[in-house]
């Protein structure tokens, strides 16, 4: 069996929603995967692009700490796949540990590879929550595998996600400074509890955050997109953050905020006006460049579809 998994980079907390929100990005990883019998379960893993040279890949044992095959093996013991070699082609283009989903892409890519090569035997919400286990967060993986704008909740029967129409008329500008931060280190700077005036603005927040979206009420993004809850405490970690912010918006940003844990910052634009957008990008660049930092800025589309065999 051979077949491809093109997955969508992502931007988690979307603002003030916090491990709730998240957005499939058009940047995308793919995975070429193939099996063959053997006697026993047995990888070959090769990285092309981003992470090459630093990921795990080659033969046992030096793949065992591969993040996508850790998934595919989670998937295999659950559902007592038989043995086989498993041969993978990790094409990387979402940047590493920059807060844009790039381990959420590739667990979400390994279970789907995984219950692909099992006779998909999972469904998808089933494919979902395996992934969110793996990965600690669901704000990532949701939009990884089911595109869109996706809100992720748990009730009596487990995680879920309802997907909402992605926002038309929007550009979505990344900038991508040249150093990374890790989830879990951007994690170990939050507080263990919060004011009550926090989690009401918070609250607030992400609520007319939806209503502009849905409805297209794009001047509301700015206030919309502020966040109480972790920005304060992780943007001491980014160099020219409150600046950035400050000169996008008077740029005409719709409004800005770290995609995940960042570093990376993200902006809203007005869509189908690229002078606007690039003299925002332009101006996200040159912030950082004045504190020593390299970067690279893209504007991209968002993602309708989620991770897909192809």
């Amino acid at each position: 069996m051979k077949f491809s998994i093109k997955i969508p980079a992502t931007t988690a907390n979307f603002g003030p929603g916090f491990d709730v929100l998240g957005m499939a990005l058009g940047l995308y990883n793919e995975i070429e995967v193939s099996e063959q019998n053997s006697a026993a379960l047995k990888f070959n893993v090769e990285v092309e692009g981003e992470g090459s040279g630093i990921l795990p890949e080659g033969a046992l044992p030096l793949n065992e700490t591969n993040v996508v095959v850790k998934a595919i093996k989670k998937v295999f013991g659950t559902l007592k796949h038989k043995p086989s070699l498993v041969n993978l082609k990790l094409v990387n283009r979402i940047p590493l540990a920059r807060g844009m989903g790039s381990s959420a892409a590739a667990i979400a890519g390994g279970v789907i590879a995984a219950n692909r090569l099992c006779g998909n035997k999972l469904s998808t919400e089933e494919v979902f929550r395996i992934a969110a286990g793996i990965e600690g967060h669901p704000d990532n993986v949701a939009p990884a595998i089911y595109g869109g704008l996706c809100i992720s909740y748990s009730d009596a029967s487990g995680l879920k996600c309802e997907r909402v129409s992605p926002p038309e008329g929007i550009d979505f500008i990344v900038c991508i400074p040249d150093f990374e931060l890790s989830t879990e280190k951007a994690r170990k700077l939050l507080p263990s509890s919060i004011s009550m005036g926090d989690a009401v603005f918070n609250i607030s927040r992400t609520a007319l955050l939806m209503e502009a979206l849905i409805n297209r009420k794009h001047g509301l993004l700015a206030t919309a997109t502020a966040d109480r809850l972790h920005q304060p405490y992780r943007k001491k970690l980014i160099p020219g953050f409150d600046e950035i912010v400050n000169l996008s918006l008077k740029k005409g940003a719709l409004g800005v905020f770290l995609s995940g844990s960042g570093p990376t910052i993200m902006a809203l634009a007005p869509g189908k006006n690229a002078r606007k957008s690039n003299a925002i990008a332009s101006v996200m660049s040159r912030v950082f460049e004045k504190h020593g930092i390299n970067s690279k800025t893209l504007i991209l589309p968002f993602d309708k579809t989620g991770a897909r065999i192809i």
